[in-house]
């Protein structure tokens, strides 16, 4: 990733722009998921889990309303 210096641009704000380009490229989700080998059956299970917790959260949300 590269982020050049604009003119009359301090290093904070530039900072500040590469941390936004980093985190929406995706570039740091995609290295923390890859420090540790996860099989594919704890894949499963933990898509299942998040998408419960959704779901759960969903319904939550709509019965507030």
């Amino acid at each position: 990733m590269r982020v050049e210096l604009r003119d009359s641009e301090s290093f904070d704000s530039l900072l500040k722009r590469f941390t936004k380009d980093v985190q929406k490229s995706g570039l740091l989700r995609d290295f923390r998921s890859k420090r540790r080998f996860v099989s594919k059956s704890e894949q499963r299970r933990a898509k299942a889990r998040k998408a419960e917790h959704k779901r759960r959260r969903k319904e939550a949300k709509t019965a507030t309303h």
